[in-house]
């Protein structure tokens, strides 16, 4: 069974629909998104209406809880919560329903997914060992897939419970992992905001036949996003980062 890994859409409209049509080449058998649908960009209900139609299994993110007012967005930055409260103002009821009925953990096929980490599915970033360590303690399955961070990266421990034997690194397009052995914490990155200085949209294959991990990257039309962004008069920034992917 091979599953499309994407993450982070941030209502990127341009992103996902380049991403969609790259999944549909590969010719997976599911697609499964790892949350934060909405924030940042200018197409809530778009991406939410094409997540919902595609995608067999769904994750809620931080920035989606954040426009359905379920958590504080004390913590975001500036343009992140500009970006929160105009999505709140300007969503689809439809938008808002479907992201009621979404949690930020879940399983598929005996691989456990998290929208951030197994420690904390909502908040916690995934960037360090020592945080990769103490996530691959509190995850029950051998593969996990994380998003949140907006990376592309792995963790693996080869090794189960012996200190010290994790080890991960960020990757980069074409990367295949080995995925046969070992306990394995993977980040896909981001369709709709990378922050690893590649603009382009990213995506994971997984295949559990052949037990692989295949990271993808694929161009996208960045100047309609941004145009999007400016004409929804949400902050220019924010156009602005997904030119150089940061």
């Amino acid at each position: 069974m091979r599953a499309a890994i994407l993450s982070d859409v941030h209502a990127n409209l341009p992103a996902l629909e380049a991403t969609l049509a790259a999944v549909d080449e590969a010719k997976v058998d599911e697609i499964w998104c790892l949350g934060d649908i909405v924030g940042y960009g200018a197409d809530p209900d778009a991406c939410t209406a094409l997540v919902r139609e595609r995608c067999d299994i769904c994750l809620v993110g931080n920035h989606d809880l954040a426009v359905l007012g379920s958590i504080d967005i004390s913590s975001f930055s500036s343009t992140a919560a500009v970006a929160a409260e105009w999505t709140r103002e300007n969503a689809s009821e439809a938008t808002l329903e479907f992201l009621r009925g979404l949690k930020p953990v879940g399983t598929r096929l005996g691989v456990g997914l998290f929208h951030a980490s197994p420690r904390d599915p909502i908040w916690e970033y995934v960037l360090s060992l020592d945080q990769a360590d103490d996530a691959l303690d509190a995850q029950k399955e051998r593969l996990g897939l994380i998003g949140h961070s907006h990376v592309p990266l792995f963790f693996t421990r080869q090794e189960p419970g012996l200190p010290g034997e994790t080890h991960g690194d960020q990757t980069s397009e074409g990367t295949v992992l080995d995925i046969n052995t070992g306990r394995w914490l993977i980040n896909p990155g981001s369709v709709g905001q990378p922050r690893d200085g590649d603009p382009r949209a990213a995506w994971l294959a997984l295949d559990l036949g052949e037990r692989t991990a295949h990271f993808h990257r694929v161009e996208y039309e960045i100047d309609r996003a941004v145009a999007a962004i400016v004409g929804a008069g949400l902050p220019v920034p924010l156009g602005e980062r997904l030119q150089v992917g940061r």
